[in-house]
């Protein structure tokens, strides 16, 4: 019992660590597990720790987005930025809903396509960094609808384990036109209800079978998985302002190697 509560204490902090930056908490944390042996019923504990995140972005954003929903009903740029989010999420919602079953029983269940998609997901991510068009948009809260769709079925991408949802919106709005802090932004604002609804859908679709041994997981995990999420979101956007995302494109790369060749030696 007490090293199942310190696997959920360290995947927590991992998903923490990992959910706001382009590495792929979802990946990190399926790695993590399958090497340490630690399994959830229906890989809910992975997903529903991520609530913990969601969290911890909400506590950092309270006044802004407070402020920001007292000013939707006389505020046209208010408004619509509330618009963006819900479009760009809505990809998410139909794609999700339709392939859950399939992503859960068999893309969550394969470590191997996790690493490929950390290394492929690092290459990308280090190219656009380099490579990406001069920022239009250096507002999160400006970007136009299309814009914000755009990114929002990119986002989609991101269900496949070892793309990682952060990542996938950050590259796409880097390429669209966004510079590295904006970019950063969308993805913290989307991430909200993106995240929320998985967690909902999934502790739904999973309800039949949890146990009290599971939820004492998931409470230890989404606790270590907000506090160390609140760091990381007071932390990031500074930091890629000024460095970029080229340290975590290589991150991806170095961790998916390192991990297809441990699955490959039968660790």
């Amino acid at each position: 019992m007490a090293d199942t509560f310190l696997s959920a204490l360290f995947l927590g902090v991992l998903e923490g660590l990992t959910e706001f930056i382009p590495v792929s908490s979802t990946g990190h944390i399926l790695l993590a597990g399958h090497f340490i042996g630690f399994e959830s019923s229906g890989k809910t504990f992975e997903v529903v720790v991520q609530l913990g995140a969601v969290l911890a972005v909400l506590s950092v954003y309270a006044a802004k987005i407070t402020a920001l929903f007292l000013a939707a009903p006389t505020d046209p740029g208010a408004r619509r930025t509330i618009l963006s989010v819900l479009i760009a999420f809505l990809p998410a919602v139909f794609i999700g809903v339709l392939a859950h079953d399939f992503i859960k029983t068999v893309l969550f269940e394969s470590p191997r396509l996790i690493s490929v998609m950390l290394v492929l997901g690092g290459i990308v991510l280090v190219l656009v960094d380099r490579l990406a068009p001069a920022p239009r948009y250096d507002d999160a809260m400006e970007f136009p609808l299309s814009m914000a769709l755009k990114i929002g079925f990119i986002q989609c991408l991101a269900m496949i384990p070892g793309v990682s949802r952060s990542g996938a919106t950050i590259v796409g709005a880097l390429a669209l036109g966004a510079n590295k802090r904006a970019a950063a932004e969308f993805s913290f604002f989307l991430s909200m209800p993106t995240m929320a609804g998985a967690f909902a859908y999934d502790l739904y679709k999973n309800r039949d079978v949890l146990d009290t041994s599971a939820l004492n997981e998931i409470a230890i995990g989404f606790i270590a998985a907000f506090l160390s999420a609140v760091l990381v979101v007071r932390w990031l956007l500074g930091y890629v302002s000024c460095n970029g995302y080229a340290l975590f494109g290589w991150w991806r790369i170095i961790v998916g190697t390192l991990a297809f060749l441990a699955l490959s030696l039968g660790a």
